[in-house]
């Protein structure tokens, strides 16, 4: 009788779990439930054995609803009840992903593209620098990469630009690709996730049931600059019920702004309030032997050849708004080292930085309207020209020359560096900073040119 009871309860649940396939996706399904086994069942009531208190919470608080239906599918009257078993261990989030014993025998899911946008390849948990302003940060986010969806979901992390958000992010993109390959992520950029479903939209909404099936059925997302989101109604909408689907879904949810949710002006308070359902962490301005670690890094990392440890100690006092600038700040003295046959010295150092990066507060905020008025003075080309889609060299090199000094001098994300520009993409504006940065190592001219303009825009009152 024992036996037949057993067997009863194997049938049922291996019918209830397949009415779950047809809902969840293969990970969440193996994620939360691979490790659920039927105990017993009483007539009316099947118990279910999972491997901690977790996980049972987390399927009573995410799924309950969904196990109810499908219990009363498969067998009218019937209810589930799960319980901690010591038939089942615990297992670490990567591990339960790459589990070999799914709940059935079922045919092998189509792969996914784990993320079509390709992560940068310095953008790892290795090449992170930890000092106080951003400890608790790092640890949040590989707490959240170690296990997804059961650390901390979502995880919202916020600060000023250029220090260090979007490398956590990616970071845990990459953490998680390379240790549970079939988890799938997608990385995107506020701006990119507007930008397609505006396209879906436009396309009559044929489009539009792709793109949210696209965006619901990921395993981990994580957004960049959310803050560009606020004052976009339909945007805001879109955004709030594919944040609920994955939610809901089991899937882990990584959001990164410059601002707090309740610093965000516009934002609705349905948003606001999921987004401080999970964890909220900010990253601080590096200290200065913070920022000395930066430097040390980037020349191990590069074999960069600076002989004297005084001259990143006078390089990270001197420049401390961000992480940006003090790279970029980096980059320049060894470019000029280079270019000119110079020993690599605290006094070239300072030659190199003195008008850039003066000491003191005296100096007046660079805005992206002044860095465009000064590159078209020096090239003597109006700033409507700079913003409109000619791509003629006499106008498409400054173009570039104004947008990499945008990113080098301002706060201004891609996406808005981009807008200002005549509304060009944000891949724009990387490739234009990129190209530039590689002159600047290549050719003296053109370090003499960064540097005239950028003391000029710096000096400028």
């Amino acid at each position: 009788m024992e036996h037949a009871t057993e067997t009863r309860a194997e049938d049922l649940w291996s019918a209830l779990a397949g009415r779950l396939r047809e809902t969840l996706t293969d990970t969440m399904l193996e994620t939360w439930f691979g490790q659920a086994h039927p105990r017993s069942f009483d007539g009316t009531r099947l118990v279910v054995e999972v491997p901690n208190e977790f996980t049972r919470d987390w399927i009573a608080g995410h799924f309950g609803d969904l196990v109810s239906e499908a219990a009363n599918a498969t067998a009218p009257g019937l209810s589930v009840s799960f319980t901690i078993g010591d038939r089942v261990r615990p297992q670490p989030a990567a591990e339960r992903a790459s589990a070999p014993e799914p709940l059935e025998p079922k045919a092998q899911p189509v792969p996914r593209e784990s993320s079509d946008v390709e992560l940068n390849p310095k953008y790892t948990f290795d090449l992170f620098v930890i000092g106080s302003s951003n400890r608790f940060a790092h640890a949040a986010a590989l707490a959240v990469a170690e296990a997804p969806a059961q650390a901390y979901n979502p995880l919202f992390i916020y600060g000023g630009t250029g220090l260090g958000k979007t490398h956590l992010l990616q970071a845990i993109g990459h953490y998680v690709r390379q240790h549970s390959r079939r988890l799938t992520t997608r990385y995107v950029t506020s701006e990119t996730f507007m930008n397609e479903f505006i396209d879906a939209v436009r396309d009559r909404g044929a489009r539009i049931e792709g793109f949210k099936r696209r965006y619901r059925n990921y395993d981990l997302l994580l957004v960049d600059d959310i803050q560009f989101i606020e004052g976009k109604e339909r945007i805001q909408e879109e955004f709030f019920h594919t944040f609920n689907s994955l939610y809901e879904g089991g899937a882990q949810i990584i959001i990164s702004s410059d601002r707090s949710p309740r610093e965000i002006a516009t934002l609705e308070e349905r948003l606001r309030s999921r987004f401080e359902w999970g964890l909220l962490t900010d990253i601080q301005a590096p200290d200065l032997e913070t920022r000395i670690a930066i430097l040390r890094k980037r020349v191990e990392t590069e074999g960069l050849a600076v002989d004297d440890p005084e001259v990143l100690t006078f390089i990270a006092g001197r420049v401390s708004a961000n992480i940006r600038e003090l790279e970029g700040a980096l980059t320049r003295v060894v470019a000029f080292s280079s270019l000119t046959d110079r020993p690599l010295t605290v006094d070239l150092a300072e030659d190199v930085l003195r008008d850039v990066y003066p000491q003191g507060d005296a100096a007046p905020e660079v805005t992206i309207t002044r860095i465009q008025e000064a590159v078209s003075q020096r090239f003597n080309v109006t700033i409507d020209e700079l913003v409109s889609p000619r791509r003629s060299q006499a106008v498409a090199y400054p173009r570039q020359v104004a947008m990499y000094l945008s990113r080098e001098l301002t706060d201004a994300s891609l996406p808005m560096i981009g807008r200002e520009f005549g509304g060009r993409d944000h891949t724009t504006v990387i490739h234009a900073k990129d190209k530039i940065m590689r002159l600047i190592r290549e050719d003296r001219s053109v370090y003499n040119l960064v540097q005239e303009l950028t003391a000029r825009i710096k000096q400028a009152r």
